[in-house]
């Protein structure tokens, strides 16, 4: 058997402006609901059943731009509206639903066969993301 691949996370501005270094081989991996056609160009696949749900996503757009009318700066009314929203909590039993446990078991058999990783979605660094938690999933499902 080989050798377990490994799993990392990043976002699309990074790769774009080579501000993170992957080791060569490493498969980008979107893990975005609603890709624009620009994102597509720094990733290999995109995997939407690992992505928030819609239904999450538009309840968390809304309460950002709540925020950001009410004078929050982006990034702070991001997370505001994240940890309002019990974002992460809800990401992770989105995690539990049938096709995003199919896709997560996909995922994790890759990596356990060897295969580099990186989770890639459009936050960065300063702004909560499901990337973190899908990346401590995967990391449980795999030796």
């Amino acid at each position: 058997m080989s050798e377990p691949g490994s799993i990392r996370e990043t976002y699309h501005a990074a790769l774009a402006h080579g501000l993170v270094d992957l080791p060569q081989g490493t498969s980008r991996i979107g893990v975005v609901r609603r890709p624009t056609s620009w994102f597509h160009g720094e990733i290999d696949e995109n995997v939407p059943e690992l992505a928030p749900p819609e239904e999450l996503l538009d309840a968390f757009q809304q309460r950002r731009e709540d925020f950001k009318m009410q004078g929050m700066c982006e990034e702070g009314a991001h997370n505001a509206a994240w940890e309002e929203l019990g974002f992460e909590e809800r990401y992770r039993e989105h995690l539990d639903t049938p096709d995003a446990r199919a896709a997560l078991s996909a995922l994790a058999d890759r990596v356990a066969n060897g295969e580099d990783v990186a989770l890639v979605c459009y936050e960065g660094d300063s702004k909560r993301c499901h990337r973190h938690a899908l990346e401590e999933e995967l990391a449980t499902r795999t030796p």
